[in-house]
């Protein structure tokens, strides 16, 4: 009743909006295409098409089996291939966990495009998580790779790490805020007046950590890094950035820099994945990160290099 051949017709039909059209187009005679579309409407009982003299359009019945029948016909024509890629031991799916200091749209564009040339059946799914989020993304939520844990110390066994590199932070706030125009060290107790800008750990069953914030000082939270920046250079208040993206902020004015007495240290941040049963897919990213490719770079850009 539903074969594939007689699908193809359904869509083909509904596609041209005409029998004779879909004919041309599937190299049959009208009459073997009419035939066809009736005995299809008589063994699901339903009516498919609205006829006129000159047209056929979709009733809601015919809308509704050709949505299914594009994405069944698409997963026929594509289990061979994806059939294929599991012989040869490439992943269904990946799910990827960046961290958002290193998360750049334009870098997981390339690193995508990248991929699906060579897997084209494989799906990938990319989270842009927080802080200690990122490791519980891996140790809890079945994520195959993490771009940017934090340490270079893998938390469980089954894993593996790579350092990348190291985030260097400033402290900094607007050249209009209060603070800016104090000339001596900043001392606690005039740091505890202002609030601190923060953005939240999204981790879920890992404790939750927080960047910096002194006890009794009011905190912001804020979704993400570029609404952290805005608000640091509208003077609502103070905090850490990383280094790479104050400098030309500093240099144009919008922002200033200033000692406090704990200055944050830098956080190195590494690739980490599944010791065992990674497939190539996963592999080929590691290798691609270990190597320092170009279709890895993008995520490279606010680091220094990792200590030899």
């Amino acid at each position: 009743m539903l074969d594939t051949d007689t699908l193809r017709t359904f869509i083909t039909v509904a596609e041209t909006g005409s029998f004779s059209m879909a004919a041309g187009r599937l190299c049959k005679t009208t009459a073997t295409i009419s035939y066809r579309i009736k005995l299809l409407e008589e063994n699901t009982g339903v009516s498919l098409f609205y006829r006129t003299t000159r047209s056929v359009s979709l009733t809601p019945a015919g809308s509704h089996l050709l949505s299914q029948a594009r994405e069944w016909l698409g997963w026929v024509d594509g289990m061979p291939g994806e059939l294929q890629q599991v012989k040869d031991g490439v992943e269904r799916q990946v799910n990827i966990a960046v961290n958002n200091l290193l998360y750049c749209p334009i870098a997981v564009a390339s690193l995508l495009a990248w991929l699906c040339e060579r897997y084209p059946f494989t799906q990938f799914h990319f989270s842009r998580q927080i802080y200690m989020g990122v490791w519980d993304s891996l140790l809890h939520e079945g994520f195959s790779l993490a771009i940017g844990v934090t340490g270079t110390e893998a938390l469980g066994n089954p894993y593996e790490v790579e350092p990348l590199g190291a985030v260097q932070w400033l402290f900094v706030m607007s050249p209009d805020h209060p603070l800016a125009k104090e000339t001596a060290p900043l001392t606690e107790a005039q740091l505890r007046r202002y609030p601190a800008v923060n953005i939240e750990d999204s981790a879920r069953t890992l404790t939750k950590r927080v960047a910096w914030r002194l006890p009794g000082q009011k905190e912001i939270i804020v979704p993400d890094m570029e609404t952290k920046i805005a608000a640091h250079m509208a003077g609502v208040g103070i905090g850490f950035i990383p280094r790479t993206l104050c400098l030309p902020l500093i240099a144009r004015g919008d922002l200033v820099s200033s000692t406090i007495p704990s200055m944050r240290p830098s956080s190195p941040l590494s690739l980490a994945w599944r010791k065992y049963h990674s497939g190539k897919a996963v592999q080929d990213i590691v290798n691609l990160f270990t190597q320092r490719q170009p279709e890895i770079t993008g995520f490279l850009t606010l680091l220094d290099a990792p200590q030899s």
